[in-house]
C-alpha cells in the first residue's frame, strides 16, 4: 500500500466526505476541494493549502489510482472524484470511517460513530467496532490499526504523523515531492550506481 504524503491524505479525505456527505456537490471543482481541505470545521489540523498545492496533490493521487478527473457532459469545468472504495473494494461505512481519520486524525470509537453521522447513521458502537476490526483485516494490507489511549488510526500515511499529538494550527508539513523531481533523483541514483559499477570492474582488472 502506497504511504500518502499529509497533504495527499488531506485531499483524499476531502473527497472521500464530499462524495458521502454532500454528493450533490461531487465530484468537486479544484476550487471547491481546495475549499473542502482548508474547512475550519471538523478538520485537525487546519490547514492553509494554496491551489497549486491541491493540484500536485491530486496528481500524484492521479498517479496512484487513487483519484479520477471527472470531464464530459455537464461539466463546464474538470472536476476530481476519489476512486479508494474502487481500489480497495470498500463500502459507505468503510470509506466514512477512513474519511475522518484523514481529515481528524486517531479518534476513539465513540468520536467515530459522532463525527460519521453525516455519511452513514451507525446503529451503536459494536457496528463501529465490527467495521473497524473489518479494516484491521483487510486483505493485503490492514487500513486502520490501534493508536493508544482508546483510538484508531489509518494506515494510508506515516505512524508517526498519525500518533504525534494533534496539532491545533495551520498545517507546516514538508512540501509535496514533485514527480520532476523524484524522476531526476532516480535518474542520478542510476547514474552514481553505474559508475560504481565501472569503477568497481576497473578495480577487479587490477588484480585479474
Amino acid at each position: 500500500m502506497d504511504i500518502l504524503h499529509p497533504v495527499e491524505l488531506r485531499v483524499l479525505g476531502a473527497l472521500l466526505e464530499k462524495d458521502i456527505a454532500t454528493p450533490e456537490y461531487y465530484p468537486l471543482t479544484l476550487n471547491s476541494l481546495q475549499n473542502a481541505c482548508n474547512q475550519k470545521s471538523s478538520r485537525d489540523p487546519v490547514v492553509n493549502y494554496d491551489e497549486d498545492t491541491v493540484a500536485q496533490a491530486l496528481d500524484l493521487l492521479k498517479s496512484k489510482q487513487l483519484v479520477m478527473r471527472v470531464s464530459g457532459a455537464g461539466h463546464r469545468v474538470e472536476k476530481y472524484g476519489h476512486r479508494l472504495g474502487e481500489k480497495l473494494n470498500l463500502g459507505r461505512r468503510e470509506l466514512a470511517l477512513l474519511a475522518v481519520l484523514m481529515l481528524r486524525g486517531p479518534q476513539t470509537v465513540g468520536e467515530l460513530r459522532g463525527r460519521t453521522e453525516r455519511m452513514h447513521d451507525f446503529a451503536d458502537l459494536e457496528e463501529v467496532e465490527h467495521v473497524l476490526d473489518t479494516l484491521q483485516r483487510h486483505q493485503p494490507d490492514p487500513l486502520v490499526a490501534p493508536a493508544g489511549r482508546g483510538r484508531w488510526m489509518h494506515l494510508f500515511g506515516d505512524p508517526a504523523d498519525a500518533v504525534a499529538e494533534p496539532e491545533h494550527h495551520a498545517s507546516t508539513h514538508s512540501p509535496l515531492p514533485s514527480s520532476s523531481a523524484v524522476e531526476a533523483r532516480v535518474e542520478t541514483l542510476e547514474r552514481e550506481l553505474a559508475d560504481l559499477k565501472s569503477r568497481f570492474e576497473q578495480f577487479r582488472k587490477n588484480f585479474e
